[in-house]
Order: structure tokens, then sequence, then C-alpha cells
């Protein structure tokens, strides 16, 4: 009986590369597959996703491995979809999650194109989440063992029938345990950083970068409390974060907190009060992994990747959903983030905050 093929997606971190040995290892016919994703031009260098060294560290792995490996070019997809989806959101004064749009637009698809080409029956990342199936077949997304690590929430928009060729065989790891057994084998990898920023910024700063191609949004503007008082000046809505204390030099004893922005007056609103206490917010583009029974039904909410979930009431209205915490508290809602929905250990799915 021929072995199960599986198209690994590889950046030359110790995740991917360690998701490739274990596959391997349980009886997988193991294909290498790097996306090549476009990156601020002569910065490519610094993109640890796909750079020129993060590419020879998986062939060497690949090699070690004796399995095929290949770089797959999705610098255009990548440029025309996550690129412009983020110069766009700060043009208009939100704030964006490049690798969840990634995930969900650009790398499932390209990795199971890639899997149809080489006739595999799934894909695999090393993404620290787990996936179930129930009697009936359907997928689940659960959270990862290593809750510092878990990344339910940057693959809460790709779509069920991706995950339903998905493994995810680092899910019930830790990282501690990824890096040790990866030194044990040998990998060449097994102790290098995990990569930070946003990939296709190659190191620059996202203000620089926003300005470069959207200039627009770095016209100076008023600076006003709740009132409509004006306290100070900014540089531009695209270098503050809701939120955001430092950095606003606007002369006071008490500090103030970026409260929101008005894109079409240029102004940003301040207040002394960190976050106001949310009623409710909406969510559009919903993405349902594990769809909802009822119209009206309670679950975790995390709006940030590392942020603690809260209880909500969540009421699908058409194509959105109004989120309800469930006691008045601050929430950072930020327009433009995802919220995900979850369910103990289940991800329900997610979508943008609007």
């Amino acid at each position: 009986m021929a072995k199960p093929r599986v198209v690994v997606g590889m950046s030359g971190g110790v995740d991917s590369s360690f998701t490739a040995y274990l596959l391997q290892e349980q009886g997988y016919d193991v294909i290498g597959v790097m996306l090549t994703l476009w990156t601020e031009p002569s910065r490519e260098g610094e993109n640890r996703c796909c750079s020129i060294d993060s590419q020879t560290i998986a062939r060497q792995t690949a090699y070690k491995l004796g399995i095929p490996f290949y770089a797959v070019d999705a610098r255009d997809l990548f440029r025309s979809i996550v690129v412009e989806e983020f110069i766009q959101g700060y043009s208009a004064g939100i704030t964006p999650n490049p690798c969840v749009l990634c995930n969900a637009s650009v790398r499932w698809q390209m990795l199971l194109e890639s899997a149809s080409m080489f006739s595999a029956d799934f894909v695999a990342t090393g993404h620290y989440a787990q996936i179930t199936r129930d009697d009936n077949g359907e997928v689940h997304l659960l959270r990862g063992r290593d809750r510092s690590k878990d990344q339910s929430y940057v693959l809460s928009m790709v779509k069920s029938e991706y995950l339903q060729r998905t493994l995810l065989p680092l899910g019930a790891m830790t990282k501690e345990d990824v890096r040790a057994k990866s030194k044990a084998v040998g990998l060449p990898n097994a102790s290098r950083p995990d990569s930070q920023d946003l990939c296709f910024l190659g190191g620059m700063d996202y203000r620089e970068f926003i300005t470069k191609y959207a200039d627009t949004v770095s016209r100076p503007g008023d600076i006003v409390d709740e009132d409509g008082a004006v306290v100070g000046q900014h540089e531009g809505l695209a270098y503050y974060t809701l939120g955001q204390r430092k950095g606003l030099r606007i002369a006071s004893e008490a500090p103030y907190f970026v409260l929101s922005k008005e894109t079409t007056a240029n102004r940003l609103i301040v207040s002394h009060s960190p976050q106001p206490d949310v009623e409710s917010f909406k969510v559009s583009k919903v993405n349902w992994i594990t769809p909802p029974e009822k119209q009206t039904f309670t679950a975790d909410v995390q709006v940030r990747y590392k942020s603690t979930s809260f209880p909500a009431e969540m009421k699908i209205n058409g194509e959105s959903i109004l989120v309800q915490p469930a006691y008045a508290q601050a929430v950072n809602a930020t327009p433009g983030q995802v919220a995900v929905f979850n369910n103990n250990d289940e991800c329900l799915g997610g979508g943008i905050i609007v």
C-alpha cells in the first residue's frame, strides 16, 4: 500500500522542519515546499520567512531527511492580497492583521495547489494548534497544548474545507519539546530564533513602509480630547494605535491614551482613560470552522493574538455578528483586527472587527 503523501510548508524555521521530520517518522511520503513571498525591495535578505538564508536551511533540512524540496513563487498573490490590504487598511485608519489574512487567502491556497500538483493527500504546517474530526467527518480546530505558543487564533480564518486536508502534528507538543527533539535528531535549525516581525517589511518600521506606499496617512493633524479640545499635534494617523500611551508628546500631568481616529477630519482622539468599557462591537467577514446551531449563542472572544479571552453573547445578523461582552469591561476591539470565537478549547471561527 502506498504511503499517504503530504506537502509540508517549510520556512527554514525549527517548527516546520520538525513537522517534516515527524510526519516522515509517522510513515508519510513527505514533500517540502517553501512559498516565496513578496518583500520590500532591497530587504529580501531580512525576510525570515523566505530569505535565501531561510531557503538554504530548509533545503539542508530536506536533504538531511531525504525528501524533495521545492520553492513556489507566491509573490504576486501575496502582494496583491496581503500587502495591499495592509496599505489600504492603514490608509482607512484601521489596523489589519496580515498574518491571519496570509493564512486564509495565500498560504493554504498555494500549499493545496502544490498538493494537487504532487498528488498529495494532505498539507501540513508547524503551527501550534490541533485538528480533530468527529464521527461525521467534520473538522474541528483546537487550541495547542502549549498555550504560550497556541496559534489557533491565526488559523481562525482558514476555511474548514482547507483544514479537512491539513495536518498539524505539533499541536500536542510544547516548543521546548520541539527544540530538544530537533537537536537530538540533528536538524540544522534546532536553535534558530523565531521570527517576530511582519515578514514583508524586511526589518523596515511599518510606519516608514506605510508612508512610502500611502503618503496621505502621514499628514499631521490635531490631537483632541473627548470634549473636542485640541491638546496636541499628531504626525499622521497611521503612526498610532488604539490604546497607545507613549510617544503622544502631549504636555499633561496625567497620561493620555489613543481612543480613536477620525480619518475624514484627520484627528486623533485621546482620553485619560486607557479604554472605555465596551457594550458591544460588530464583526464582519466571518469564517466558521464549526458553525453555531443557533443565531444567538455564547462564546469566549479573543480580539488579539496574545490577549485574554472574555465571555460574550453573540448575535448573528446576516453577514455580521454583534458581540456583547458578558460584563462591562475595557475591550481593545480594534477595527481591522480579528475577533476569534472559542468554546473552551475549540476555535469556532473568526471575523474582522468593524
